[in-house]
C-alpha cells in the first residue's frame, strides 16, 4: 500500500485526502490548524496538528518513509515554499506542491518540488475548452498544451474509417479509444468505422482539438 504525507488540509487538501481514502492509499494529514485536521480525520489514517515549516517538527514525521509528500498549502505561499524545500533537504522521495499562479510554480520547482499542481489554472483550461465546444466531454492535461480529450464523434466522421479521414495527418490527433455507451473499444485500427452516438478519446494539443472540433462545427452549419 502506498503512503502519502499530506501537508495542508484546507478544502483542496481534504478533497485529496477523501479521494485517496477511496483508493485505499495510506494518508497522514498534517495542518497547523486543529479544526482543519479534525475535518480531515475521517479520510486519513493518521492526523497531526503542527507547523510543517518547522524543520524539527517536519524531521520528526519521517518524511523518507512516505512514497509521496504533497504540499497542499493554499493560503501561505512562503510556508509552502519553505516546506517544499525542507522536504527535499530531509530526503523526501517525491514532492508535489500546489501553486496558485505561474510565478509560484517556477519558485516551487526551483526549490525542490518534483511536480507542481496548479488547480486554478487547470480548471480554467478545462472550463475554457469545455464551453468552447458542446462536443467536448472530458479532458486530462498531460503536459503544457497537450492532453487526452474525449469528444462526441463529429458528424462528418460518421460512416468513415480512420484511414478514410486521415485523422493523424489532417488533425494531428492520435485516436486512443472509442466509447459506445458502456462499451469501450481500445484497439482502434485504421479500418475502424465511426458511428452515431460514439465518443472519441484522443491524444493531441489544445490547438489541434480546437481546430478539429471547430472545423467540424463550422461544416455542420
Amino acid at each position: 500500500m502506498k503512503s502519502i504525507l499530506l501537508i495542508g488540509v484546507g478544502r483542496f487538501g481534504r478533497r485529496i485526502a477523501h479521494r485517496l481514502s477511496e483508493m485505499n492509499v495510506e494518508v497522514m494529514a498534517v495542518d497547523k490548524k486543529e479544526e482543519r485536521v479534525e475535518m480531515a480525520a475521517p479520510f486519513a489514517d493518521r492526523v497531526l496538528v503542527g507547523d510543517a515549516s518547522n524543520a524539527d517538527f517536519l524531521k520528526g514525521l519521517g518524511v523518507r518513509n512516505f512514497d509521496t509528500c504533497i504540499v497542499a498549502i493554499g493560503d501561505d505561499f512562503l510556508s509552502s515554499l519553505e516546506v517544499t524545500s525542507l522536504l527535499k533537504e530531509l530526503g523526501a522521495k517525491r514532492v508535489i506542491s500546489r501553486a496558485a499562479r505561474d510565478t509560484q510554480e517556477k519558485f516551487l520547482l526551483r526549490n525542490g518540488a518534483d511536480e507542481v499542481v496548479y488547480p486554478e489554472k487547470q480548471m480554467a483550461n478545462w472550463l475554457s475548452l469545455h464551453v468552447s465546444s458542446d462536443n467536448l466531454f472530458d479532458y486530462l492535461e498531460l503536459a503544457d498544451g497537450y492532453g487526452i480529450y474525449e469528444f462526441l464523434v463529429p458528424e462528418k466522421w460518421i460512416g468513415h474509417t480512420i484511414r478514410d479521414l486521415d485523422i493523424r495527418n489532417r488533425y494531428q490527433l492520435n485516436i486512443l479509444a472509442v466509447r459506445s455507451g458502456s462499451n469501450m473499444v481500445i484497439a482502434v485500427g485504421t479500418e475502424f468505422r465511426f458511428e452515431h452516438n460514439q465518443s472519441v478519446i484522443a491524444l493531441g494539443s489544445q490547438q489541434d482539438i480546437r481546430n478539429c472540433l471547430g472545423k467540424n462545427s463550422s461544416e455542420r452549419r
